[in-house]
């Protein structure tokens, strides 16, 4: 254990060989299985139904660990009440943010950081449509501290992966594990029914039978399996940049068939979403997308400029919105941290540098991300050097020794790893509701932080117990 990590929370565990009590019947089925066996049925089921990571050619079957994550009922109720607030403060804050401002003017939050944010987009600044849900599919990073308390590490708002992975996984448990004595709440169904209110809420004004795209890069993207299902669970077009054209204020898509309809909703996962490049010209996405989405011809999931509200200095804020927005106490609290752009707190950061984790302001995917406590001198000296020179692009979190649950080990032995969780919130016009579950990240390599599928990490099924 790394010198900035604390002994994790066992959330299967109250002490060793004591299993909690929503555990039990788990952890004794699996003392009678073998767990080999096990995680080859699961991997074969998550085969079978074709679910992939990676890109093109080097795609292959999405990484499961076959043993299932159970969050107690009273346990979710609480968490997605958090979770569904922090979303509705997000979302006021976004169209705050493109607006009047409100909250720079109250001094809640300071207008530098909002300016300063990656993902803020000026050139839609007093533009957004009118009654916008700007983030209506939102993906936090939870996790638990050493104390068991759930907290937001990240706010990813922009177009967030994984939900189309959590059914698969939960299709593959199921029928790698089955145990009936175990209530739990279904996803399928709600899914379903969360994808179609975001897309039905998203149309413009007087649409009745919306005409409706998910836009991909295509093959080379490593979700592209997802965005695929998630076009079939949609019922929409599956397309690229290369089959849209703009027409004036409208967006129109060309279809096999020879067709070129006119788009009403487009459901966005491609990589891209800035609105400006490195040379300042407009991007393929706002040449396409700008002008319909704000003249109000073109509903978009989710809107441009919602970037934003996933700035992980942003991030730090999220609390203060909750009451500026809501008039309510923060039910779920973030991760503390730290604005290096202020020489007061970047000179406390790296005087005690081994206990943060180091981020750069707009990355995903645990890209660019140092863990300090667990890096050696070079890197560490290479990073001062960095924060240094350019600290505002960079922000620091005190390092949160995430949560243990057990994972299937050295091809057949149970063993902790730690984990996080991706539960996905779906708003639309008046309402919040995040989904009971959600994606569970695991960190497969023994005292590893870093749980991201594009780091090495894996992916387990969440059972909400009802």
């Amino acid at each position: 254990m790394s010198r900035a990590q604390a002994e994790p929370y066992d959330e299967a565990h109250v002490a060793p060989g004591v299993p909690r009590e929503h555990y039990e019947l788990l952890l004794e089925t699996l003392a009678g299985t073998d767990l080999a066996a096990l995680h080859e049925t699961a991997g074969r089921s998550i085969a079978e139904l074709g679910a992939t990571f990676g890109a093109g050619r080097d795609a292959e079957a999405f990484r499961i660990d076959p043993v299932p994550r159970l969050v107690a009922a009273a346990e979710w109720e609480t968490l997605s009440a958090g979770i569904d607030q922090r979303v509705r403060a997000l979302n006021a804050f976004v169209v705050d943010a493109y607006g009047p401002r409100a909250i720079v003017e109250a001094g809640v939050v300071a207008a530098e950081v909002i300016d300063r944010a990656e993902g803020y987009e000026p050139a839609l600044q007093g533009r957004l449509p009118e009654n916008v849900v700007s983030v209506a599919v939102a993906g936090l990073d939870v996790v638990r501290d050493p104390a068991g308390r759930f907290r937001v590490l990240e706010d990813n708002c922009r177009a967030p992966s994984g939900f189309a992975y959590a059914l698969a996984l939960r299709t593959a448990t199921e029928s790698a594990l089955p145990l009936p004595g175990l209530p739990l709440r279904e996803i399928a169904g709600p899914v379903r029914e969360l994808i179609a209110g975001v897309l039905g809420d998203a149309a413009p004004p007087g649409v009745e039978a919306p005409f409706t795209v998910v836009l991909t890069d295509g093959p080379d993207n490593v979700a592209y399996w997802e965005h695929a299902h998630l076009a079939h669970l949609a019922d929409a077009a599956l397309v690229t940049f290369e089959d849209l054209e703009r027409r004036g204020d409208r967006l129109h898509a060309r279809l096999p068939d020879g067709g070129t309809p006119p788009v009403d909703v487009l459901y966005r996962r491609c990589d891209e979403d800035r609105m400006r490049g490195d040379d300042g010209s407009p991007t393929r996405l706002a040449e396409l997308l700008a002008e319909p989405w704000t003249s109000g011809t073109l509903g978009l999931v989710n809107g441009l400029g919602s970037g934003v509200a996933d700035d992980k200095l942003v991030h730090a804020h999220v609390e203060a919105m909750v009451g500026f927005y809501l008039g309510e106490e923060p039910l779920l609290a973030s991760v503390p941290t730290f604005d290096l752009g202020r020489p007061e707190l970047l000179d406390e950061v790296l005087d005690d540098l081994g206990a943060f984790v180091i981020k750069p302001r707009g990355g995903s995917g645990g890209h660019g991300v140092v863990v300090c406590g667990d890096a050696d001198e070079d890197t560490l000296d290479s990073l001062r050097t960095v924060l240094r020179g350019a600290p505002g692009k960079h922000i620091a979190q005190r390092t949160v020794t995430l949560s243990c649950v057990p994972a299937v080990v050295g091809g057949g032995r149970l063993a902790p790893r730690h984990v996080d969780l991706r539960p996905f919130t779906f708003t639309g016009r008046g309402w919040t509701r995040t989904l009971p579950g959600g994606l569970t990240r695991v960190a497969m390599d023994e005292g590893t932080l870093v749980v991201n599928s594009s780091q090495d990490g894996a992916a387990k099924d969440t059972w909400v117990l009802a």
